[in-house]
């Protein structure tokens, strides 16, 4: 789960009740092969923190970084040394459990880079393909589902696939989401025109010129629609209320198949002419016609040719929208100096549900996708759906325990059929240790659903990892093909 796909400005009561419930936890012994820092205090993981650290979900962030030019293996660890990366303290930090099971973060003297950073030589051997993207895939995918992180170490690794010039950061979301980790990873880097200054994220304008009267308007249906969408979200975890079996649906347990990763790519500037045709649209708003669209086309080209599926068929996804106040990097050089972190790094994110309907053979008009996008997710940004959502996994991992969490998680996404996130990164290109990005893209560890999707934008582009189960989707290839031609025809007619 990685996150931005907007964020909403205000909170209800009910909100701050929840999100003040977070319980004061004492320290514990440690559990870890890692010597602790003298006299450093143990610091509590947050509930969201807690919740990816449990056995049965373990999420990891995979963030791939290709680079223009050869890779020099003791460049690199000596800019990780040198970096305010190194500085933070969730990578300076083990995880540690207390007898009755309570995870702490648990500063060490030092950290072995040895221990984290591994030079892959042999994935040629293991992928033969021709094409680097499709290596770089194949051995993403075969990590998502296959390789946890160690926990006798900070939450982190490096792999360098020389032959590919590419990195892949794998940080446990336990450490932080997509917008933590865009940002620590981005305050390592330099723009490539001004070597000297760090890159930067556009933040977006926000204008409120509307009356009185529309503002009360604003904050009833603020207070309906939040009712609406939380009312559906406890039907979806009490009442078995789920999707229809499709092409895509996953289940419990598909989180442990087999996966397979294709890359979807789009160009920023056609996302933005089709935005720019529908009045008050956004690039999410785009984006999400654009999977609407997409998915349908898949659904078509898979459903033989007899079949009935009811007309206008709901399939659900999973959107992770960031909290916080401030759009952008955060400021790292005042994080690290910050002796508790959790009050603003970390995981700061909701998700709401967001509906596609399946509509066959719907092509007429390419730009009804995102009109129909925009009208439901400005709903969705009206309301506190997000916020309450995170307030509730806070009260049940603080109160109730992993195990109704996990009961509820998986309530949640085997009711629904895919999950996708949006975050938002710079529009400059960068470099890391004086070596320009070429591509920047994420992807994370399985989840019951058969299809995840993130996206990262970067310098013009805007590039989509696409996740599967293979045995249910066995060609994400031709589905990322049904995307891409999908924003091609609504740029056409726009």
């Amino acid at each position: 789960m990685l996150i931005l796909i907007f964020q909403n400005k205000k909170l209800a009561i009910i909100v701050v009740l929840f999100s003040s419930l977070s319980p004061c936890i004492s320290s514990s012994c440690n559990l870890s092969l890692y010597k602790p820092a003298m006299e450093e205090e143990e610091e509590p993981v947050t509930p969201v923190g807690r919740f990816f650290v449990q056995e049965e979900i373990n999420q990891v962030i995979n963030c791939i970084i290709g680079l223009k030019n050869p890779i020099n293996i003791e460049s690199i660890k000596a800019d990780i040394r040198n970096s305010i990366m190194i500085q933070h303290p969730r990578f300076q930090s083990v995880l540690v459990r207390n007898k009755n099971g309570r995870e702490y973060w648990k500063r060490t003297q030092n950290v072995n880079l040895d221990n984290h950073i591994f030079l892959i030589q042999d994935v040629n051997d293991i992928c033969t393909d021709d094409d680097d993207d499709e290596i770089v895939n194949k051995y993403v995918a075969d990590l998502t589902v296959s390789s946890p992180l160690s926990v006798d170490k900070p939450l982190w690794e490096l792999h360098i696939l020389k032959d590919q010039n590419v990195l892949v950061w794998r940080i446990h979301h336990a450490l932080g989401d997509g917008v933590s980790l865009m940002s620590l990873i981005l305050a390592v880097c330099r723009k490539v025109d001004e070597p000297d200054q760090l890159p930067t994220i556009p933040k977006p304008v926000i204008k409120n010129n509307r009356s009185s009267r529309e503002n009360i308007w604003e904050l009833i249906m603020r207070i309906w629609l939040s009712f609406v969408y939380t009312m559906e979200l406890f039907l979806r975890c009490l009442c078995s209320k789920r999707d229809a079996k499709t092409k895509i649906s996953g289940g419990s347990g598909v989180e442990f198949w087999p996966r397979k990763l294709a890359t979807a790519k789009f160009k920023l500037d056609d996302m933005k002419s089709v935005k720019n045709t529908v009045p008050n649209a956004t690039i999410n708003d785009v984006l999400f016609g654009v999977i609407s669209a997409g998915l349908s086309r898949y659904l078509d080209y898979h459903e033989p040719s007899n079949s009935k599926s009811p007309k206008g068929l709901r399939i659900t996804g999973l959107g992770m929208v960031n909290l916080r106040k401030q759009l952008g990097l955060q400021d790292m050089s005042e994080l690290v100096k910050s002796k508790s972190v959790s009050s603003w790094w970390g995981n700061k994110f909701g998700f709401i549900l967001l509906p596609v309907y399946h509509h066959k053979n719907v092509d007429d008009d390419p730009l009804q996708h995102v009109k129909k996008a925009k009208d439901m997710l400005d709903k969705k940004k009206l309301s506190l759906e997000a916020h309450i959502a995170y307030a509730i996994g806070n009260f049940v991992m603080s109160f109730l325990g992993p195990k109704v969490a996990m009961w509820i998680n998986n309530r949640v996404v085997c009711s629904t059929s895919f999950t996708i996130s949006n975050v938002v990164g710079p529009q400059e290109e960068i470099m890391f240790g004086g070596n320009p990005i070429t591509l920047f893209r994420v992807t994370s560890t399985s989840l019951s659903h058969a299809l995840t999707m993130h996206m990262v934008s970067y310098s013009g582009k805007a590039e989509m990892q696409i996740l599967v189960a293979k045995d249910i989707i066995p060609d994400p290839q031709f589905l990322a093909k049904c995307f891409e031609d999908a924003l091609l025809e609504m740029k056409d007619v726009s």
